[in-house]
């Protein structure tokens, strides 16, 4: 049997991944390059899925301009920012960030990413959640793909 080490340090029988005699499927043990998935991506708005894992999606998008307000009734979104720096706008209030910031934007809260100059994120959302929400389908709507 493969012998591994345990959180402690000891030496340990069990598989790194062996959750019931089942190997982990080869894409969660790729390493991505994110500043490369990022050279992908030519067009603001349109995602691009990185990783997947617990059911959500882990994608890359350039941001520049003003998206579109909209809102998830059912999904949390986490932005985190990569490249240059946007501005969540709210119904009530804005807030900034720039790289190494992070928020998230929780279910129901209606909301727009803007980006005054282009802006590179990563964000964190349920599979199959469409980025311009609940808005009527527009040049923004862009389902992610696997990049």
């Amino acid at each position: 049997m493969n012998r591994v080490r345990s959180w402690n340090g000891l030496p340990s029988t069990a598989k790194p991944w062996d959750p019931v005699g089942m190997s982990m499927p080869e894409s969660h043990t790729e390493v991505v390059s994110v500043p490369a998935k990022l050279g992908l991506i030519a067009e603001p708005w349109s995602p691009g899925i990185v990783a997947e894992l617990n059911g959500q999606e882990v994608k890359l998008a350039r941001l520049e301009g003003a998206f579109v307000w909209h809102k998830h009734d059912d999904a949390d979104e986490l932005f985190y920012v990569l490249e240059g720096s946007f501005r969540m706008e709210f119904r009530d209030r804005s807030v900034e960030l720039g790289v190494g910031d992070l928020i998230v934007v929780p279910r129901g809260v209606e909301h727009r990413p803007v980006a005054d100059e282009a802006c590179s994120v990563m964000l964190f959302e349920p599979a199959g959640v469409v980025n311009t929400g609940d808005a009527p389908e527009s040049g923004q709507t862009n389902a992610a793909v696997r990049i």
